[in-house]
């Protein structure tokens, strides 16, 4: 049965591992890095995220995370937030079965819950259909400056 729930700190392991089979999988083949678990590990305590978890009978199948950005207040107008969505994946074996889907769902409750007043995200090419099947549509407000 699937389960898309909020993630805990037990399931630093597997997140671990499903980050490690993304990149392998957009490398054509596993990458050596004895200091990833480390990098990791440092990141996920340095870098506060909302992160979803699709959590299948046990075994996590897939994951997403969110960074919330509040806005400085201002007098006058109450702050106000946006969401950053990133990292979202699902092991080859449970694609297009709606497990990305469920995730997605999660993600979009989460954030109107906080009320924010958009997500964003840098989609790949290949992921740009889905995203727009979920109401994420090209944008012109934002700027970006490469380093």
């Amino acid at each position: 049965m699937l389960t898309i729930r909020l993630s805990r700190p037990s399931d630093t392991p597997s997140l671990i591992k499903l980050r490690t089979t993304w990149v392998a999988e957009q490398a054509g083949g596993p990458l050596e890095d004895p200091d990833f678990e480390r990098d990791y590990r440092s990141w996920e305590a340095n870098n506060p995220r909302t992160m979803f978890v699709a959590d299948m009978d046990g075994a996590l199948v897939g994951m997403l995370n969110l960074m919330v950005f509040e806005r400085m207040p201002r007098p006058g107008k109450k702050s106000t937030c946006w969401v950053y969505l990133g990292n979202a994946f699902v092991v080859a074996d449970n694609r297009n079965m709606g497990v990305g889907s469920r995730l997605m769902d999660a993600a979009i409750q989460f954030s109107q819950d906080i009320r924010a007043a958009r997500i964003v995200l840098s989609p790949s090419d290949e992921s740009q259909s889905f995203y727009a099947r979920h109401g994420f549509e090209p944008a012109d407000e934002l700027l970006v400056r490469r380093l």
